[in-house]
């Protein structure tokens, strides 16, 4: 492999296993590796720490292992295996290969099965819907693997696999050469579908991974959503930003009193739509709304809601934007804490991996100062067991919650 030489003291955060290698660190490359190819990374004295793949960036390497695993054959299948492992132990998956497999969850067929660094494979993103795999690389070396990890699922899943899809138009790096049209990897004789239903927790929901955003479904809010359920009966609920409805139906599934949906997207709201009908809700009960999610709040009446989810999409994508990105979060909870009715509650979420916990709950707690109203923590609220977080690698852990009461 070609090697990649850090400069002297640079090597101690791979000692640690943290999963990146930062262009700073790097003294020298011997040889002229093109983007997404396995390379070694050696301390200044020549010590080997870790191999992975080479980008063009300020990260120069995505550490795969820090041993030389990855250039096994079977590496995608056995990392795949061991993600899917971790899923089973935590009651959200069956091993549909194993000789004895524990009873398949009830309720839920719909989990992430990869989460990038947290299952080790860094610049992978891929959810299950129910049989159908969704893939995302985030690099060019996971973009140029995705035939061989559509291998690796075949082998982990066996028969029970009905689809791989890659979508990775809108994630992997721009580069010369890659071919960035999303479209199926492998299907399963007899498999045409573009949309299927999935359950999470019982509810039932539309997952369309072609036309839907990310992957078709924000699988990372299903514990929050839960959450919501167990405190919605009897309210009127706002769900802001609520893309397919996902809160909107755990709320009416809890005997929320009314629950009004708010997304700028058009065909996210005729999916939310879709949703309350599939699970048996009416009008009556429910009344969707496609505007702009700020707009709409400040315009509602006041006291009106009982309580109001307020999940955005990511304001800061870079660190460049942070300022800007903390302002949006205070302006937006200013305005939810402002028009909830007194002793009702605020869900509020940022999905900002640059914007920490201390930095999200600080905005937050300037737009209740801002607005001159007494708001509690009753609870603080992150990322699902499917969004695993690698302890050597803090930046993982991307979704910080609130929940809040205000008087």
């Amino acid at each position: 492999m070609i090697k990649v030489i850090l400069r002297k003291g640079r090597e101690e955060s791979l000692r640690r296993f943290h999963p990146w290698v930062f262009s700073g660190a790097v003294s020298e490359i011997q040889g002229s590796p093109a983007e997404g190819d396995l390379v070694a990374v050696h301390a200044s004295d020549g010590s080997f720490l870790a191999c992975g793949h080479y980008q063009i960036g300020s990260i120069s390497v995505r550490v795969l292992s820090f041993n030389e695993d990855a250039l096994r054959p079977d590496f995608f299948e056995v990392m795949i295996g061991r993600a899917l492992d971790v899923r089973v132990a935590a009651r959200l998956a069956t091993d549909p290969m194993a000789e004895s497999p524990v009873e398949a969850p009830e309720g839920t067929n719909c989990y992430r099965l990869v989460h990038g660094e947290g299952d080790g494979l860094p610049g992978l993103i891929i959810d299950y819907y129910d049989g159908v795999c969704v893939m995302q690389a985030h690099s060019v070396g996971m973009f140029r693997a995705k035939n061989r990890i559509c291998e690796a699922l075949k082998a982990v899943y066996g028969p029970a696999l009905k689809a791989v899809y890659d979508k990775s138009s809108g994630t992997a790096p721009f580069k010369a050469g890659l071919d960035l049209v999303d479209g199926y990897i492998y299907r399963a004789e007899g498999f045409n579908d573009d949309e299927q239903v999935v359950l999470e927790n019982g509810h039932k929901f539309y997952v369309n991974w072609t036309s839907g955003q990310k992957t078709g479904f924000f699988l990372d809010q299903r514990e929050n959503r839960n959450l919501v359920g167990r405190y919605a009966k009897g309210h009127n609920v706002l769900n802001l930003f609520c893309y397919t409805g996902g809160f909107s139906i755990y709320a009416l599934a809890a005997g929320a009193k009314h629950v009004d949906s708010v997304d700028c997207s058009k065909k996210a709201m005729d999916m939310v739509d879709r949703n309350v009908e599939l699970n048996g809700f009416t009008s009556e009960q429910h009344t969707s709304y496609c505007a702009d999610a700020i707009d709409f709040v400040k315009a509602a009446p006041d006291e009106k809601y009982d309580l109001i989810i307020v999940d955005p999409p990511a304001f800061a994508k870079h660190r460049g934007v942070l300022k800007n990105a903390l302002r949006a979060y205070q302006r937006l909870n200013a305005a939810a804490i402002a028009k909830v009715a007194p002793g009702g509650l605020v869900f509020t979420y940022s999905c900002s991996q640059v914007v920490d916990k201390e930095a999200f709950a600080l905005a937050v707690f300037s737009a209740a100062a801002s607005v001159g109203r007494s708001v509690r923590i009753l609870d603080r609220l992150n990322q699902p067991a499917d969004h695993a977080v690698n302890i050597y690698h803090p930046e993982g852990e991307y979704l910080k919650g609130l929940l809040l009461y205000v008087e």
